[in-house]
């Protein structure tokens, strides 16, 4: 039987106004004098029709939660940044926190992130979290297992440290990190690159997983048709370089991996990370540097890096991706969702191929941290607030 996860509240209707073609953001970009590399490569327009939804609230009382994930019984993994994980049951009841997990940093951008489950989660009982780990002489993003124990007090055993971002470095920022299992089971950790000066320039630098894109076996071990194996110098766990900080990432109905990664002021950015390729960060980037001055020589594109599908200047600050396959939304089916921690909402992106058709904003009044699709096939979306909340989406009554 299907757990839907509803508790009873008040319901907010959210309609929004005429659709005309016109984008949605219609601020001046902070990159004034920058051009996209190709038309519809930002402000793609409005859909004809516009959404009209409702929303109810799950549960409350998590603090800052940075990820959700669906048990199979249609309970909620919840990971919240201070180090907690959480258990959601079907009435939005929280579990004591899952002991087991190790220490994390808790500073600036750092702490408990991602949680994934195995893809044969059902007969081993594994799930995968990453987090920013404390080390001597630093920090640096983890990503470990363990096998979930739910009866009694949960707990985590036989935990294992699978991945360890390389070099340690001391910064409370740009960790990353989402997880992504694939159809043949290898898995995908998407990585920042620490932000500060000295450290964004390593995006470049295969010596490091500094604003990576990271393929491993379930267990650490490298794949042997990842791009840089055998490369002197390259970490062989690398399968795309030259990012920022990516918060969202997902796999299409095809099984492709899609990212959005943070920009500078200006200049979140869309991409389908192939193996091998550079996406430019910091030599290329559209939008400009919180300073206000341009980023290294202030260019936009450059021979052997990759534009980004899609780019937003000012920013939507993204975390958390979802294509939707339910049923709730029939014209949603195979759109991409975005949480938006600055544009307060889901980003709704329509795609046509391997371009962005239209996009929509769909307000929830908070900083969205991640969204998925639950079992229901309605969209679960988890606020960025010391009282965070799980919010349920649904199509407006009537419609």
């Amino acid at each position: 039987m299907r757990v839907i996860l509803v508790v009873a509240a008040a319901v907010t209707l959210v309609a929004f106004g005429e659709a005309r073609g016109e984008p949605v953001e219609t601020r001046s970009p902070n990159g004034r004098d920058q051009k996209p590399a190709f038309s519809g490569q930002t402000r793609a327009p409005k859909p004809e029709k516009a959404s009209q939804v409702q929303t109810e609230k799950v549960a409350s009382g998590l603090d800052h939660p940075w990820a959700l994930e669906f048990l199979p019984d249609g309970r909620m993994l919840v990971t919240e940044k201070k180090g907690q994980l959480r258990i959601v049951d079907a009435k939005g009841q929280l579990s004591k926190p899952v002991s087991g997990l190790p220490k994390v940093v808790d500073d600036g951008q750092g702490g408990l992130l991602d949680v994934a489950l195995d893809p044969n989660h059902s007969s081993n009982g594994l799930i995968y979290w990453s987090y920013s780990e404390p080390r001597k002489g630093g920090n640096g993003t983890a990503v470990a297992r363990g096998r979930l124990v739910t009866q009694g007090q949960p707990r985590v055993e036989k935990v294992q440290v699978i991945f360890r971002q390389q070099p340690t470095f001391e910064s409370d920022k740009h960790f990353g990190s989402r997880l992504v299992f694939t159809p043949d089971g290898m898995l995908f950790i998407v990585l920042g690159e620490r932000s500060l000066p000295e450290s964004r320039v390593k995006s470049q630098d295969l010596g490091t997983h500094f604003g990576k894109v990271i393929r491993i076996n379930p267990d650490g071990s490298v794949p042997k048709d990842n791009p840089f194996v055998g490369r002197a110098g390259a970490q062989p766990e690398i399968w795309s370089y030259g990012h920022r900080n990516i918060q969202s990432a997902a796999l299409d109905s095809q099984g492709r991996l899609w990212t959005v990664e943070h920009g500078p002021k200006g200049g979140d950015e869309l991409n389908r990370p192939q193996p091998g390729k550079n996406y430019g960060w910091p030599v290329i980037t559209y939008g400009i540097d919180y300073s206000g001055k341009p980023i290294g020589q202030g260019i936009t594109a450059q021979e052997g890096m990759e534009q980004p599908l899609y780019y937003w200047d000012p920013v939507i600050g993204p975390s958390g991706m979802a294509f939707y396959s339910g049923d709730r939304f029939p014209e949603w089916r195979g759109n991409m969702l975005l949480g938006g921690l600055v544009s307060e909402g889901i980003v709704r992106l329509v795609l046509d191929g391997d371009r962005v058709a239209s996009e929509e904003w769909i307000p929830l009044d908070a900083r969205i941290r991640d969204v998925k699709v639950g079992p229901d096939g309605a969209v679960y979306a988890i606020t960025d607030e010391g009282d965070g909340r799980i919010l349920r989406v649904l199509p407006a009554q009537g419609k």
